[in-house]
Protein backbone atom coordinates (compact mmCIF):
# COMPACT_ATOMS: atom_id res chain seq x y z
CA UNK A 1 0.00 0.00 0.00
CA UNK A 2 2.77 2.37 1.00
CA UNK A 3 4.66 1.54 -2.21
CA UNK A 4 1.57 2.25 -4.30
CA UNK A 5 1.13 5.69 -2.78
CA UNK A 6 4.76 6.58 -3.30
CA UNK A 7 4.65 5.66 -6.99
CA UNK A 8 1.33 7.50 -7.79
CA UNK A 9 2.27 10.36 -10.16
CA UNK A 10 -1.17 11.91 -10.17
CA UNK A 11 -1.18 12.14 -6.42
CA UNK A 12 2.22 13.86 -6.46
CA UNK A 13 1.03 16.46 -8.98
CA UNK A 14 -2.06 17.15 -6.88
CA UNK A 15 0.07 17.55 -3.76
CA UNK A 16 2.40 19.98 -5.53
CA UNK A 17 -0.58 22.06 -6.77
CA UNK A 18 -2.11 22.21 -3.30
CA UNK A 19 1.24 23.25 -1.80
CA UNK A 20 1.69 26.01 -4.42
CA UNK A 21 -1.77 27.43 -3.75
CA UNK A 22 -1.09 27.41 -0.03
CA UNK A 23 2.19 29.31 -0.67
CA UNK A 24 0.36 31.94 -2.78
CA UNK A 25 -2.20 32.43 -0.02
CA UNK A 26 0.48 32.81 2.64
CA UNK A 27 2.45 35.32 0.54
CA UNK A 28 -0.66 37.44 -0.11
CA UNK A 29 -1.62 37.39 3.52
CA UNK A 30 1.92 38.35 4.64
CA UNK A 31 2.53 41.05 1.91
CA UNK A 32 -0.85 42.34 0.75
CA UNK A 33 -1.43 45.06 -1.88
CA UNK A 34 -2.37 48.32 -0.15
CA UNK A 35 -2.00 52.07 -0.64
CA UNK A 36 -0.24 55.02 1.02
CA UNK A 37 -0.58 58.78 0.56
CA UNK A 38 2.46 61.07 0.43
CA UNK A 39 1.77 64.75 1.13
CA UNK A 40 3.12 67.99 -0.36
CA UNK A 41 4.94 66.60 -3.35
CA UNK A 42 6.18 69.55 -5.48
CA UNK A 43 5.09 69.68 -9.12
CA UNK A 44 7.78 70.30 -11.76
CA UNK A 45 6.73 72.05 -14.96
CA UNK A 46 8.51 71.04 -18.17
CA UNK A 47 8.58 72.36 -21.74
CA UNK A 48 7.94 75.96 -20.63
CA UNK A 49 9.66 77.14 -23.80
CA UNK A 50 6.47 76.28 -25.70
CA UNK A 51 4.90 79.44 -24.25
CA UNK A 52 8.03 81.58 -24.64
CA UNK A 53 8.41 80.65 -28.34
CA UNK A 54 4.85 81.50 -29.29
CA UNK A 55 4.11 84.42 -31.62
CA UNK A 56 2.99 86.37 -28.54
CA UNK A 57 5.28 85.17 -25.73
CA UNK A 58 3.36 84.15 -22.65
CA UNK A 59 4.10 82.97 -19.17
CA UNK A 60 1.98 81.44 -16.47
CA UNK A 61 1.11 81.59 -12.81
CA UNK A 62 0.13 78.54 -10.79
CA UNK A 63 -3.18 79.07 -9.03
CA UNK A 64 -5.36 77.30 -6.45
CA UNK A 65 -2.26 76.09 -4.54
CA UNK A 66 -1.74 73.24 -7.00
CA UNK A 67 2.06 73.62 -7.07
CA UNK A 68 2.16 70.85 -4.46
CA UNK A 69 -0.02 67.73 -4.47
CA UNK A 70 -0.76 64.62 -2.46
CA UNK A 71 0.20 61.37 -4.18
CA UNK A 72 -1.49 58.06 -3.41
CA UNK A 73 0.62 55.02 -4.31
CA UNK A 74 -0.82 51.49 -4.58
CA UNK A 75 1.68 48.62 -4.16
CA UNK A 76 2.57 45.71 -1.95
CA UNK A 77 3.22 46.63 1.66
CA UNK A 78 6.93 45.82 1.56
CA UNK A 79 7.38 48.05 -1.48
CA UNK A 80 5.39 50.89 0.05
CA UNK A 81 7.56 50.76 3.16
CA UNK A 82 10.63 51.40 1.02
CA UNK A 83 9.22 54.34 -0.98
CA UNK A 84 10.11 57.82 0.35
CA UNK A 85 8.55 61.16 -0.56
CA UNK A 86 11.81 62.25 -2.21
CA UNK A 87 11.50 59.31 -4.65
CA UNK A 88 8.22 60.62 -6.05
CA UNK A 89 8.34 62.96 -9.05
CA UNK A 90 5.27 64.95 -10.11
CA UNK A 91 5.51 66.42 -13.62
CA UNK A 92 3.22 68.78 -15.53
CA UNK A 93 4.02 69.04 -19.26
CA UNK A 94 3.06 72.38 -20.83
CA UNK A 95 2.54 70.52 -24.12
CA UNK A 96 -0.49 68.83 -22.55
CA UNK A 97 -2.16 72.13 -21.58
CA UNK A 98 -5.93 72.00 -22.04
CA UNK A 99 -8.49 74.79 -21.93
CA UNK A 100 -5.58 77.21 -21.34
CA UNK A 101 -6.00 76.55 -17.62
CA UNK A 102 -4.95 73.03 -16.61
CA UNK A 103 -2.18 70.51 -17.16
CA UNK A 104 -2.43 66.80 -16.22
CA UNK A 105 0.03 65.80 -13.50
CA UNK A 106 1.98 62.59 -14.20
CA UNK A 107 3.62 60.66 -11.37
CA UNK A 108 6.84 58.64 -11.51
CA UNK A 109 8.68 56.93 -8.65
CA UNK A 110 12.46 56.73 -9.01
CA UNK A 111 13.89 53.27 -8.40
CA UNK A 112 10.46 51.60 -8.22
CA UNK A 113 9.38 51.83 -11.87
CA UNK A 114 7.90 48.27 -12.12
CA UNK A 115 7.20 47.65 -8.45
CA UNK A 116 3.98 49.55 -7.82
CA UNK A 117 0.49 49.15 -9.24
CA UNK A 118 -0.49 52.83 -9.54
CA UNK A 119 0.33 56.37 -8.39
CA UNK A 120 -2.32 59.08 -8.47
CA UNK A 121 -1.95 62.85 -7.82
CA UNK A 122 -4.60 64.78 -5.93
CA UNK A 123 -5.51 67.17 -7.48
CA UNK A 124 -4.91 65.52 -10.81
CA UNK A 125 -4.30 68.73 -12.74
CA UNK A 126 -2.03 71.72 -12.30
CA UNK A 127 -4.19 74.84 -12.48
CA UNK A 128 -2.50 77.78 -14.23
CA UNK A 129 -3.29 81.26 -15.45
CA UNK A 130 -1.71 82.36 -18.73
CA UNK A 131 -0.46 85.91 -19.07
CA UNK A 132 1.49 87.94 -21.61
CA UNK A 133 5.21 88.11 -20.86
CA UNK A 134 7.27 91.28 -20.50
CA UNK A 135 10.96 92.11 -20.13
CA UNK A 136 12.10 95.31 -18.42
CA UNK A 137 15.45 96.77 -17.31
CA UNK A 138 15.95 98.03 -13.76
CA UNK A 139 18.88 99.78 -12.04
CA UNK A 140 20.38 97.71 -9.22
CA UNK A 141 20.57 99.65 -5.95
CA UNK A 142 23.51 98.45 -3.79
CA UNK A 143 22.92 98.46 -0.03
CA UNK A 144 24.95 97.35 2.98
CA UNK A 145 24.32 96.00 6.44
CA UNK A 146 26.62 95.92 9.46
CA UNK A 147 29.55 98.20 10.27
CA UNK A 148 33.15 98.17 9.13
CA UNK A 149 36.08 97.73 11.49
CA UNK A 150 36.90 100.57 13.91
CA UNK A 151 39.13 103.19 12.32
CA UNK A 152 37.56 102.75 8.89
CA UNK A 153 34.46 104.02 7.12
CA UNK A 154 32.45 102.86 4.18
CA UNK A 155 33.29 104.64 0.92
CA UNK A 156 31.62 104.21 -2.46
CA UNK A 157 29.53 101.12 -3.15
CA UNK A 158 28.59 100.02 -6.63
CA UNK A 159 26.54 97.15 -8.03
CA UNK A 160 28.26 94.99 -10.65
CA UNK A 161 26.50 95.09 -13.09
CA UNK A 162 24.55 98.26 -12.46
CA UNK A 163 21.40 97.13 -14.32
CA UNK A 164 19.44 93.92 -14.79
CA UNK A 165 16.83 92.73 -17.29
CA UNK A 166 13.94 90.91 -15.63
CA UNK A 167 11.44 88.80 -17.55
CA UNK A 168 8.10 87.54 -16.31
CA UNK A 169 4.33 88.08 -16.24
CA UNK A 170 3.31 91.64 -17.04
CA UNK A 171 1.35 91.98 -13.81
CA UNK A 172 4.37 90.95 -11.71
CA UNK A 173 6.83 93.14 -13.64
CA UNK A 174 4.50 96.11 -13.09
CA UNK A 175 4.74 95.62 -9.31
CA UNK A 176 8.54 96.03 -9.21
CA UNK A 177 9.43 99.38 -7.65
CA UNK A 178 13.15 98.83 -6.98
CA UNK A 179 15.81 96.15 -7.22
CA UNK A 180 18.38 95.86 -4.44
CA UNK A 181 21.61 93.95 -3.96
CA UNK A 182 22.56 93.88 -0.28
CA UNK A 183 25.86 92.79 1.31
CA UNK A 184 27.23 92.70 4.85
CA UNK A 185 30.31 94.85 5.51
CA UNK A 186 30.73 93.81 9.14
CA UNK A 187 34.41 93.84 10.12
CA UNK A 188 35.74 94.87 6.71
CA UNK A 189 39.00 96.85 6.62
CA UNK A 190 39.88 96.78 2.93
CA UNK A 191 38.21 97.09 -0.45
CA UNK A 192 36.24 94.05 -1.59
CA UNK A 193 33.80 92.74 -4.18
CA UNK A 194 31.09 90.76 -2.40
CA UNK A 195 28.59 88.33 -3.88
CA UNK A 196 24.94 89.24 -3.48
CA UNK A 197 21.45 88.25 -4.55
CA UNK A 198 18.73 90.42 -6.02
CA UNK A 199 15.79 91.37 -3.83
CA UNK A 200 12.76 92.94 -5.53
CA UNK A 201 10.41 95.35 -3.74
CA UNK A 202 7.02 96.79 -4.62
CA UNK A 203 5.93 100.38 -3.90
CA UNK A 204 4.83 99.35 -0.38
CA UNK A 205 8.29 97.95 0.40
CA UNK A 206 7.06 94.35 0.27
CA UNK A 207 9.38 91.67 -1.12
CA UNK A 208 8.24 90.24 -4.47
CA UNK A 209 8.37 86.47 -5.02
CA UNK A 210 10.78 85.73 -7.91
CA UNK A 211 9.59 82.19 -8.68
CA UNK A 212 7.82 83.41 -11.84
CA UNK A 213 10.67 85.68 -12.92
CA UNK A 214 14.02 85.26 -14.64
CA UNK A 215 16.91 87.65 -15.32
CA UNK A 216 19.96 88.02 -17.52
CA UNK A 217 22.63 87.73 -14.83
CA UNK A 218 23.42 84.12 -15.68
CA UNK A 219 25.60 82.00 -13.41
CA UNK A 220 27.83 84.93 -12.34
CA UNK A 221 24.98 86.69 -10.55
CA UNK A 222 25.48 90.16 -9.06
CA UNK A 223 28.30 91.55 -6.95
CA UNK A 224 28.75 94.72 -4.93
CA UNK A 225 32.05 96.62 -5.03
CA UNK A 226 32.76 98.07 -1.57
CA UNK A 227 35.34 100.79 -0.90
CA UNK A 228 36.78 100.94 2.63
CA UNK A 229 38.48 104.19 3.67
CA UNK A 230 40.82 105.05 6.53
CA UNK A 231 39.80 107.75 9.02
CA UNK A 232 41.71 110.43 10.90
CA UNK A 233 40.84 113.21 13.38
CA UNK A 234 42.35 116.58 12.57
CA UNK A 235 42.05 120.02 14.26
CA UNK A 236 40.53 123.08 12.61
CA UNK A 237 42.33 126.40 12.07
CA UNK A 238 40.51 129.60 11.12
CA UNK A 239 41.96 132.67 9.44
CA UNK A 240 40.28 135.66 11.16
CA UNK A 241 42.02 138.44 9.23
CA UNK A 242 38.75 139.63 7.66
CA UNK A 243 36.84 139.93 10.95
CA UNK A 244 36.20 143.65 11.50
CA UNK A 245 34.46 145.33 14.43
CA UNK A 246 32.53 148.59 14.53
CA UNK A 247 34.30 151.72 15.77
CA UNK A 248 34.68 151.65 19.52
CA UNK A 249 34.80 147.83 19.69
CA UNK A 250 37.65 145.34 19.78
CA UNK A 251 37.81 141.80 18.35
CA UNK A 252 38.86 139.48 21.18
CA UNK A 253 38.92 136.08 19.44
CA UNK A 254 36.79 133.15 18.38
CA UNK A 255 35.68 129.82 19.78
CA UNK A 256 34.22 127.01 17.70
CA UNK A 257 32.55 123.66 18.12
CA UNK A 258 33.51 121.04 17.19
CA UNK A 259 37.21 121.79 17.38
CA UNK A 260 38.20 118.72 15.34
CA UNK A 261 36.68 116.83 12.43
CA UNK A 262 37.08 113.26 11.26
CA UNK A 263 38.14 112.84 7.66
CA UNK A 264 38.32 109.74 5.49
CA UNK A 265 40.28 108.69 2.43
CA UNK A 266 42.92 106.36 1.15
CA UNK A 267 45.71 105.86 3.69
CA UNK A 268 48.47 107.53 1.66
CA UNK A 269 46.25 110.57 0.97
CA UNK A 270 45.24 111.36 4.56
CA UNK A 271 48.56 110.54 6.24
CA UNK A 272 50.09 113.91 5.31
CA UNK A 273 47.12 116.03 6.45
CA UNK A 274 47.78 117.50 9.91
CA UNK A 275 44.94 120.04 10.09
CA UNK A 276 42.27 121.79 8.04
CA UNK A 277 42.86 125.50 7.58
CA UNK A 278 39.66 127.39 6.84
CA UNK A 279 40.43 130.44 4.66
CA UNK A 280 39.68 134.04 5.63
CA UNK A 281 36.75 134.27 3.21
CA UNK A 282 34.74 132.00 5.51
CA UNK A 283 34.82 134.69 8.23
CA UNK A 284 34.44 137.81 6.12
CA UNK A 285 32.36 139.82 8.64
CA UNK A 286 32.41 143.57 9.24
CA UNK A 287 30.97 146.16 11.66
CA UNK A 288 30.50 143.70 14.57
CA UNK A 289 29.17 145.27 17.76
CA UNK A 290 28.32 142.15 19.80
CA UNK A 291 29.08 138.47 20.16
CA UNK A 292 28.23 136.87 16.80
CA UNK A 293 27.74 133.26 15.73
CA UNK A 294 28.24 131.91 12.24
CA UNK A 295 27.75 128.36 10.97
CA UNK A 296 30.40 127.28 8.45
CA UNK A 297 30.36 124.14 6.33
CA UNK A 298 34.03 123.13 6.39
CA UNK A 299 33.57 120.21 3.97
CA UNK A 300 34.00 122.55 0.99
CA UNK A 301 37.57 123.30 2.12
CA UNK A 302 38.72 119.68 2.15
CA UNK A 303 41.42 118.60 -0.34
CA UNK A 304 40.50 116.55 -3.37
CA UNK A 305 39.84 112.85 -2.68
CA UNK A 306 39.31 113.61 1.02
CA UNK A 307 35.86 113.68 2.57
CA UNK A 308 34.23 113.77 5.96
CA UNK A 309 33.86 110.40 7.66
CA UNK A 310 30.29 111.49 8.38
CA UNK A 311 28.97 113.58 5.50
CA UNK A 312 26.52 115.30 7.86
CA UNK A 313 29.20 116.44 10.32
CA UNK A 314 30.60 119.38 8.36
CA UNK A 315 28.81 122.21 10.18
CA UNK A 316 30.99 124.14 12.64
CA UNK A 317 29.53 126.86 14.89
CA UNK A 318 31.99 129.72 15.20
CA UNK A 319 31.47 132.31 17.96
CA UNK A 320 33.14 135.68 17.38
CA UNK A 321 33.70 137.67 20.57
CA UNK A 322 34.04 141.45 20.70
CA UNK A 323 34.38 143.94 23.53
CA UNK A 324 33.40 147.58 23.67
CA UNK A 325 36.30 149.87 24.42
CA UNK A 326 36.73 150.09 28.18
CA UNK A 327 34.82 146.86 28.82
CA UNK A 328 35.61 143.19 29.16
CA UNK A 329 33.31 140.26 28.37
CA UNK A 330 32.90 137.25 30.65
CA UNK A 331 31.10 134.02 29.71
CA UNK A 332 29.44 132.48 32.75
CA UNK A 333 27.79 129.07 33.00
CA UNK A 334 24.31 129.07 34.54
CA UNK A 335 25.51 126.38 36.93
CA UNK A 336 27.76 128.91 38.68
CA UNK A 337 24.87 131.29 39.48
CA UNK A 338 23.98 131.40 43.19
CA UNK A 339 20.25 130.92 43.82
CA UNK A 340 18.76 132.86 46.74
CA UNK A 341 15.32 132.62 48.40
CA UNK A 342 13.88 129.71 46.38
CA UNK A 343 10.53 128.69 47.91
CA UNK A 344 10.54 125.30 49.64
CA UNK A 345 7.41 124.44 47.66
CA UNK A 346 9.11 124.93 44.31
CA UNK A 347 11.82 123.33 42.20
CA UNK A 348 13.85 125.34 39.70
CA UNK A 349 15.58 124.61 36.40
CA UNK A 350 17.03 126.79 33.67
CA UNK A 351 15.14 127.10 30.39
CA UNK A 352 18.43 126.95 28.49
CA UNK A 353 21.99 125.88 29.17
CA UNK A 354 23.45 128.78 27.16
CA UNK A 355 26.28 130.76 28.69
CA UNK A 356 25.57 134.16 30.23
CA UNK A 357 27.60 136.96 28.65
CA UNK A 358 28.47 139.77 31.07
CA UNK A 359 30.12 142.96 29.80
CA UNK A 360 31.83 144.83 32.61
CA UNK A 361 33.13 148.40 32.27
CA UNK A 362 35.96 149.60 34.47
CA UNK A 363 39.68 150.32 34.69
CA UNK A 364 41.70 148.07 32.40
CA UNK A 365 44.06 146.87 35.13
CA UNK A 366 41.08 145.89 37.32
CA UNK A 367 39.22 144.08 34.55
CA UNK A 368 42.28 142.03 33.59
CA UNK A 369 42.45 140.53 37.09
CA UNK A 370 38.72 140.39 37.81
CA UNK A 371 37.24 137.02 38.82
CA UNK A 372 33.46 136.60 38.97
CA UNK A 373 33.39 133.31 40.87
CA UNK A 374 30.83 133.46 43.71
CA UNK A 375 29.88 136.95 42.51
CA UNK A 376 26.78 136.18 40.44
CA UNK A 377 23.36 135.44 41.90
CA UNK A 378 19.61 135.60 41.37
CA UNK A 379 16.94 136.38 43.98
CA UNK A 380 13.69 134.38 43.76
CA UNK A 381 11.97 135.99 46.74
CA UNK A 382 9.21 137.45 44.58
CA UNK A 383 8.66 134.26 42.49
CA UNK A 384 6.27 132.05 44.42
CA UNK A 385 4.22 130.31 41.69
CA UNK A 386 5.11 127.84 39.01
CA UNK A 387 5.90 129.15 35.54
CA UNK A 388 8.71 130.49 33.37
CA UNK A 389 10.32 133.79 34.38
CA UNK A 390 13.12 136.08 33.22
CA UNK A 391 14.99 136.88 36.45
CA UNK A 392 17.56 139.72 36.72
CA UNK A 393 21.13 138.65 37.44
CA UNK A 394 23.04 140.43 40.24
CA UNK A 395 26.81 140.80 40.04
CA UNK A 396 29.13 141.95 42.87
CA UNK A 397 31.76 144.15 41.25
CA UNK A 398 34.74 146.13 42.61
CA UNK A 399 34.49 149.86 43.05
CA UNK A 400 34.72 151.66 39.75
CA UNK A 401 33.27 148.72 37.76
CA UNK A 402 29.71 148.23 36.54
CA UNK A 403 27.72 146.17 34.02
CA UNK A 404 27.52 147.65 30.53
CA UNK A 405 23.97 146.32 30.31
CA UNK A 406 21.65 144.39 32.61
CA UNK A 407 21.41 140.60 32.16
CA UNK A 408 18.50 138.25 32.84
CA UNK A 409 18.32 134.48 33.00
CA UNK A 410 15.21 132.46 32.16
CA UNK A 411 14.17 129.98 34.86
CA UNK A 412 11.38 127.40 35.09
CA UNK A 413 9.65 127.00 38.45
CA UNK A 414 7.51 123.93 39.24
CA UNK A 415 5.47 122.96 42.28
CA UNK A 416 6.87 119.97 44.15
CA UNK A 417 4.79 116.80 43.95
Amino acid sequence: MEKRLMNNVGLKVLAFFVAFMLWIMVVNIDDPVTHKTFSEIPVSVINEEVLANAQQPQTYQIVDNTQVVDVTVTAKRKTLNKIKAKDIIAIADIKELTLDTQIPIDIAINGFEDRYDSAQANPRNLQIKLEDEETKRFPIVPTTTGTVRDGFVLGDIQAMPEKVSIRGPKSVIAEISRVEASVSVSGLSKNAILDSELVLYDSNNNIIDQNLLSNNLGTEGVGVSVQILNTKNIPLEFDTSLVKTARGYEFTGITYEPQTIQISGERDEISSIASLRVPKEALDISNIREKTEKVIDVSEYLPDNIQLADENAGSVVVTISVEKDGTKSYDITVGSVIINNLSEELTMSYATADMLELQVRGPKEVLENLSLEQAISIDLKNYTTDGTFDVPVSVKLPDGCFLEKNVKVRVVLSMKE
